[in-house]
């Protein structure tokens, strides 16, 4: 196949991988290199042939890559890999602070257009795919609202959160929807719901020895834009128990907008998008690889500067020309 996109990854945890996977799904790219802080012998990639390397030493394939996935977390990485690399590559990204989205965007945009490349940011299914759909189904139902539920399901960005706590050798989170809030949306009822009646954020925790339980517990509760606005459980667990029953990482949620129409506003409208996850990280992974092709597509065209999923048209995520589009999907 002719015009193949080279990509290359920064981070190899699980959202490395779920990228390297969906890389395998397209014909059209190629996985050119694997970045990691970490010793590179001691990274294992699916193919032997791709190389890995010393976060350090990406500078010097600035040339070899078309464009980076940065797969590092949203709390401490991708605040400092964002500006950094969107000053030498095109870049995908998948932060995911909802709060600093702007702040990090701004910082984004300013490195990326002061060497002519191009970053899209907070790519993922929310932010991401569900932010489409909340913009979609504003402009079909202006008089409305908005009611975003996530899970049940292991959040990457608040489990990595919690895990650089000081003592915490472990830990994974969940989201719950509170199904009472979800059935009122569902119904029509237009409710104003708080942050705090819609979701339940479950955490188990494994503490280094020795680590003081109650400080991480307390430091976990009082988490701004993480946990702060939530009822949150922490349960201290071992290390074998995290690994027997919460190694897998599935995710989902729904994005719904109740509205009204016609006259006197007499007719309830419910428009709802939903995501059932077996793997957060591979469904993730995907839609990174898919914005990757879209930015490659409009760095060709000369666009620069931090883009979000609502400047980028449809038709560049796909491989289809606009004539198979129209024929199969319109």
């Amino acid at each position: 196949m002719k015009n193949i996109i080279k990509i290359g990854i920064v981070g190899y945890g699980n959202l490395g991988r779920g990228v390297e996977f969906a890389i395998k799904q397209n014909p059209d790219m190629q996985l050119a290199a694997i970045f990691t802080r970490r010793d590179p012998k001691t990274i294992e990639v699916a193919d032997s042939s791709v190389k890995v390397l010393s976060i350090a030493d990406a500078e010097q394939y600035k040339n070899d890559i078309d464009v980076l996935i940065l797969c590092g977390g949203s709390a401490t990485d991708l605040p400092v890999q964002g500006p950094q690399f969107a000053k030498i590559f095109n870049t995908v990204d998948s932060f995911d602070t909802h709060a600093k989205i702007p702040e990090y965007f701004e910082a984004v945009d300013e490195a990326a257009k002061s060497n002519n490349n191009l970053s899209i940011i907070s790519v993922g299914w929310d932010p991401g795919l569900f932010s489409m759909n909340r913009l979609l189904s504003q402009c079909v139902l202006p008089e409305g609202n908005d009611y975003t539920f996530w899970g049940r399901g292991v959040s990457q960005g608040h489990s990595d959160a919690i895990r650089r706590i000081d003592g915490v050798q472990g830990a994974v989170q969940y989201t719950i929807p509170i199904d009472s809030a979800l059935e009122k949306v569902r119904s029509g009822e237009n409710p104003e719901l708080t942050t705090r009646e819609k979701h339940i954020r479950d955490c188990y925790v494994v503490a280094k020895e020795g680590a003081d339980k109650a400080k991480i517990e307390n430091e976990i509760k009082t988490m701004p834009n993480y946990f702060s606005d939530y009822d949150t459980n922490v349960t201290f667990i071992s290390e074998e128990e995290l690994k027997a029953n919460h190694s897998e990482m599935p995710h989902g949620g729904f994005v719904i907008r109740s509205g009204k129409t016609g006259e006197d506003n007499k007719h309830n409208q419910i428009i709802e998008f939903s995501l059932k996850l077996d793997s957060n990280p591979e469904l993730t992974g995907s839609v990174l690889v898919a914005y990757a092709r879209a930015i490659h597509r409009l760095s060709n065209e000369g666009a620069i500067g931090a883009k979000t999923v609502f400047d980028i048209p449809l038709a560049y995520l796909s491989p289809k020309s606009g004539e198979e589009l129209r024929k199969q999907l319109l």
